[in-house]
């Protein structure tokens, strides 16, 4: 049987009750460490050097501007810039180098309901082979779910319209 990964590793409380109060007290309060409130875009790499950016939850038909910092990459060197591949649902607008890495601003329009990804590639600008994979990751809301809490790092930039038949004014043919 092959063994899994999943569930390997021990995980953290991250919930605790009150302490120091009485049971019925500490019944009604609940405390969250200070990690999990860490609410900012997430950018893990996988064994293969591909970058997952995880940017949380997005309402449907809106445009967002995300903004990430990836590490120095020495397949792809420090020059990097992003291939061209249309996606009509997500632009790189700029990458800058910073101490960290690359800081890159993309512009994403969440097009549908669910877990989106959306992918670029990013190229050394010395070496034509040397390319890095990154996958932005989304969830998004349909409309009537409220507003999404953004993550630092995303902010809305804009509302796409939606087209509804029954808006319409045109009569039809005779």
């Amino acid at each position: 049987m092959a063994s899994s990964k999943r569930g390997t590793k021990a995980k953290a409380g991250g919930v605790h009750f009150a302490v120091g109060r009485s049971h019925d007290e500490a019944h009604n309060h609940v405390h969250f460490e200070d990690k999990l409130h860490d609410s900012v875009v997430m950018v893990t790499q996988d064994e293969n050097g591909c970058y997952l950016v995880k940017v949380g939850f997005l309402k449907i038909l809106h445009k967002y501007e995300i903004t990430f910092t990836i590490p120095f990459s020495q397949k792809v060197g420090t020059n990097i810039c992003a291939a061209p591949i249309p996606n009509v649902n997500l632009k790189v607008l700029n990458i800058v180098k910073v101490q960290e890495g690359h800081r890159l601003k993309c512009e994403y329009t969440a097009h549908k309901e669910g877990v989106l990804k959306e992918e670029l590639i990013l190229a050394s600008e010395t070496d034509d082979n040397a390319t890095v994979k990154v996958i932005i990751q989304a969830r998004v809301m349909d409309r009537h779910h409220g507003t999404p809490m953004l993550l630092d790092g995303v902010r809305c930039i804009g509302e796409e319209l939606e087209y509804d038949s029954e808006h319409s004014d045109w009569q039809g043919f005779d």
